[in-house]
């Protein structure tokens, strides 16, 4: 074993995914030296996951690569209904006002944050993320496969093997992290357990390209249900067209019966089934690639042993509905940077590491959950286009579902309830944004449990509880632009935001003279709040505070007003010393 300190890099990232390419890009933003590696020749070449929530995105806008992101995205007003049709061609049933882009959430989006949702698939996301990493001094190994590692009280000791030559060899560094995907070596090896069920469901997918313009660009979404009795197989019983490019390349999916094994991908049997879902049996189709997944519903219980760390679809594994893989793969890698950056610059003690599994093992089960259910919670659309013992159930749900009589009657109102479900999947801001931490990185200021006033999942609640992510509130700055409040925090740094009778916490912060700790100050001439937006959201006195750390969560706050330096000065220091580790 190589206990030396001589070390070839701060931290090996395994994985060059979402969660490790962010993990890299996060840490060399930060000044940290770290090494990617992937066994693969180059990034993801297949569509894989595309929803990017707001809470993505304000990651992505606090690393600098949002213009870049939605550059390359499809943007939120092309992101449309959800449809469910008899095909993409044929009679359309219903629709779902989905992803915050209907009259009656859009308004709950924009009020709660300045950045919206797009849609991006990996292999566009994937090269935005490695080549700022790159350009910030990231390191990449392709075709280099992960074998074991060693850890000692120093750090870490890495074998790897370039797939290219065979030649083994070994890497030195002070931290692992293992963002190896479902099948995580690294997870394995540290006996990490997993807890759930993998491979409970089937989906045959299969991208192909096409121009379908005619069917879509009135009505521009990029997810359309289908019911048929073609496609009426699987847990959810529907058919799926996913647009990738709009309006040219897409993603057929269907459903199909686990235990009869692999479905038929013949390209007969394939090009059969994406006519019957376009509805058009002459249309022009070019097959670029055929799969099948599994669906699984699984979380480990905890992401850290020593020196190593596992996330993102290492940790939760689950289907893609609800949008939540690629965006919590990010936010765990959020998460991790800036500890392991203050762990390594001397800003905290190791103590401060344990935190991540502490916040984000709950965030994982909890959307691994969410996102299992959400396919669950399609039953009810299912039960109305079927009926039970028809020669053609689904054929025999349509007619009744159109009928004027009672049973129609009954039908559309259960297809009215059905939609309201699917807010739970399509509109659930909440999920995505109520996300509250709880570790020894987060301070209770013994404030009494927190109420939810509405739907904790479909609704987000802004608070400036310490574990939950400061508000949006737009302030203006000197020069008369509107800037968020998320803007003036982060970037790697602790943030003191106090008002401007907060004068005693300003010189506290100056007094203490540390390198990652700045003060803002709502109200002076530099962040005006004009509207009085953050004066309504902060939750605390004009002179009170907040320390708001790198990842834009609150550490901790002090509510009443302080105006004696001395204890403004005492209570800040107790509070870092907290979070750091230090107390």
């Amino acid at each position: 074993m190589d206990t030396s300190t001589d070390f070839d890099t701060d931290v090996v990232v395994v994985g060059s995914g979402p969660m490790g390419a962010t993990t890299a890009l996060a840490l060399a933003t930060y000044g940290i030296r770290s090494h990617i590696i992937s066994r693969w020749n180059w990034l993801a070449d297949t569509p894989r996951a595309h929803i990017t929530n707001q809470r993505t995105m304000e990651v992505y806008r606090d690393l600098g690569i949002e213009e870049d992101v939605s550059r390359n995205s499809t943007p939120w007003d092309q992101m449309g209904d959800s449809l469910f049709t008899t095909s993409l061609a044929g009679e359309e049933l219903i629709r779902h006002r989905a992803w915050g882009t209907g009259e009656e959430r859009h308004g709950d989006y924009v009020k709660g944050s300045p950045c919206p949702l797009v849609d991006i698939t990996q292999p566009n996301m994937e090269p935005i993320l490695l080549n700022n990493a790159a350009k910030r001094g990231a390191v990449f190994s392709s075709n280099t496969e992960y074998l074991s590692h060693t850890q000692d009280s120093d750090g870490v000791t890495v074998q790897l093997e370039d797939r290219l030559t065979g030649r083994q060899y070994s890497m030195r560094a002070k931290y692992l992290v293992g963002a190896d995907g479902a099948r995580s070596r690294v997870l394995e090896e540290l006996d990490l357990k997993v807890e759930g069920e993998m491979a409970r469901a089937g989906t045959a997918y299969v991208i192909f390209n096409a121009d379908l313009s005619q069917y879509v660009k009135h009505r521009p979404s990029i997810l359309h249900w289908i019911v048929s009795p073609h496609a009426s197989f699987g847990e959810i019983g529907l058919g799926l067209l996913r647009a990738v490019k709009p309006w040219t390349q897409w993603i057929a999916g269907w459903g199909f019966d686990i235990s009869k094994g692999d479905p038929d991908l013949s390209e007969e049997t394939v090009l059969e089934k994406i006519r019957v879902l376009v509805g058009d049996p002459d249309v022009e189709v070019e097959i670029v690639r055929k799969s099948v997944w599994y669906v699984n519903q699984a979380y480990a219980t905890s992401y850290s042993r020593g020196r190593a760390f596992c996330g993102g679809d290492a940790t939760h594994r689950h289907p893609p509905s609800s949008g939540l893989g690629l965006n919590t793969c990010v936010q765990d890698a959020f998460n991790l940077a800036w500890k392991l950056a203050y762990v390594l610059n001397g800003y905290a003690t190791p103590q401060l590491l344990e935190t991540y599994s502490d916040e984000r093992t709950p965030v994982g089960k909890q959307i691994v959950l969410r996102a299992n259910q959400s396919r669950k919670d399609y039953a009810p659309i299912k039960a109305v286009f079927s009926v039970e013992g028809a020669e053609n159930p689904v054929a025999a749900g349509i007619a009744r579902f159109k009928d004027p009589g009672p049973e129609g009657m009954k039908a559309r109102a259960a297809a009215q309830e059905a939609l309201e479900l699917k807010n739970k999947e399509f509109n659930a801001q909440g999920v995505e944004m109520n996300q509250r931490y709880s570790s020894s990185a987060v301070v209770d200021d013994g404030s009494a449990p927190e109420a939810w006033a509405r739907d904790p999942e479909l609704y987000l609640q802004p608070t400036t509880r310490p574990g939950a992510k400061l508000p949006h509130a737009w302030l203006v700055n000197k020069a008369g632009d509107r800037i968020s409040t998320l803007d003036v925090v982060g970037k790697g740094k602790f943030t003191l935001v106090t008002g401007l009778g907060g004068t005693a916490w300003a010189d506290a912060v100056a007094k203490l003279d540390l390198p990652f700790l700045k003060t803002v100050v709502v109200g002076s001439e530099r962040y005006q709040d004009p509207y009085c937006d953050w004066q309504r959201q902060r939750d605390i006195e004009e002179a009170g505070a907040l320390l708001v750390r790198p990842d834009g969560y609150v550490a901790w706050r002090q509510s009443g007003n302080v105006f004696d330096n001395a204890e403004a000065s005492q209570l800040l220091r107790t509070a870092l010393e907290t979070v750091l580790g230090k107390a």
